[in-house]
């Protein structure tokens, strides 16, 4: 009698992404808890302060111990591929006003479906921060890691992922000491959710620029995705959840939201204030539905409809801009027309949003020069 050959695991099994959630990031971590036993909160809500005021970490401001911690960090993986990163950063050269719309409109509403991630982020946006603040914070990150140059010895992206990687582990202690964190949460900022975040800045954007009606090439996918698992690295993301392609990586994206996805309030309070933002900086009256209208068709309709992100139906909705943008309505595929409202909206938005006050004295937006002038910002 001849028996089967047991099933082969798949690489994300419930079993691995169960037990990432009861991972954080032991190194990052063991550096705030050391702060945390010398000087109490007061010393972490310090140092939570300095990383907010400074766009880049300044390590020279910073207790011995933190620098060989950044020391350590600042190293790129053996793995790390420089021609692939340069290809990836092309691509964003190339796309990157979509590709920040396309993380407003798809990958920021991905992460808020999360219904036990985004805890963390509606907590930490009630008692310290509010949710425009992280919007622009996670823009001015993606400007500073995938700019040209970005890891290179003058870049600022080593830097960048090394602010938040610390941001992080300082979260971490100001939500356990808020004494409103549930365990049934799991713990905050845990490798599963850091994996989630890493899958929806790459292939979930990767996604939205095909949606849109862009062809971007294997090795142009595969190069950007290279661009995140590195910047994964830097931010304490363990290897199991480095997915090895881009395939893979499109597998673990999905299954993390079959696992987390769920309705909550915390998910559409996040989502509430990252349509209005938008909605308070697009430009002209006739962009005021574009947010919502790109969310449902990039997220999807069910996902928008748990997030609580509503509509007139998108022939409607964006029946003024057609003039604008030179399409014929009645001659427009539907991908090609929210290619170009997207086009039209990411252009302005991103004009205004170099421009928002980020409160207090936090730095304002900074873009180089050479990606203002490709982009056409002024």
């Amino acid at each position: 009698m001849t028996t089967s050959a047991a099933p082969m695991p798949t690489p994300w099994s419930d079993a691995l992404l169960d037990s990432m959630r009861q991972v954080c990031d032991p190194p990052a971590d063991d550096v705030i808890a050391r702060i945390f036993s010398s000087g109490g909160l007061k010393q972490v809500n310090s140092l939570m302060a300095t990383l907010v005021v400074n766009d880049q970490v300044d390590p020279a401001a910073l207790p011995a111990y933190v620098r060989e911690f950044l020391d350590a960090s600042a190293v790129l993986p053996s793995w790390a591929d420089m021609s692939r990163i340069q290809i990836g950063e092309q691509l964003f050269w190339k796309y990157g006003p979509v590709m920040i719309t396309a993380l407003f409109c798809d990958a920021l509403p991905f992460c808020y479906l999360g219904r036990k991630g985004v805890q963390v982020l509606a907590l930490t946006a009630r008692l310290y921060t509010n949710p425009l603040r992280r919007v622009l914070e996670t823009a001015q990150f993606l400007v500073d890691t995938l700019q040209t140059g970005g890891f290179g010895a003058t870049g600022n992206g080593i830097r960048a992922a090394q602010k938040v990687r610390m941001m992080h582990a300082v979260v971490r202690v100001q939500v356990r000491e808020s004494g409103f964190w549930q365990t049934d949460f799991d713990m905050p900022i845990n490798q599963e959710d850091l994996a989630g975040t890493l899958m929806s800045f790459s292939v979930v954007l990767l996604d939205a620029l095909e949606k849109l009606g862009f062809i971007l090439t294997t090795e142009e996918q595969e190069a950007y995705l290279h661009c995140w698992k590195v910047i994964g690295h830097i931010l304490g993301v363990r290897d199991e959840l480095s997915p090895p392609d881009v395939a893979s990586a499109r597998s673990l994206a999905a299954t993390i939201q079959e696992r987390q996805a769920g309705d909550c309030p915390e998910g559409r309070m996040m989502t509430e204030a990252l349509v209005g933002m938008m909605q308070q900086h697009a430009p002209l009256h006739l962009f005021q539905h574009v947010p919502a209208v790109l969310i449902r068709y990039l997220l999807g309709d069910p996902w928008a409809d748990i997030l609580g992100v509503h509509c007139p139906p998108w022939e409607e909705a964006l029946a003024g801009l057609l003039p604008l943008i030179n399409i014929p309505f009645i001659d427009a595929s539907h991908s090609k027309l929210m290619a170009e409202v997207c086009a039209w909206f990411s252009r302005h938005l991103i004009q205004e949003v170099i421009l928002i006050d980020r409160g207090g004295n936090r730095p304002q937006f900074r873009m180089p020069a050479e990606l203002r002038g490709k982009w056409g910002i002024e």
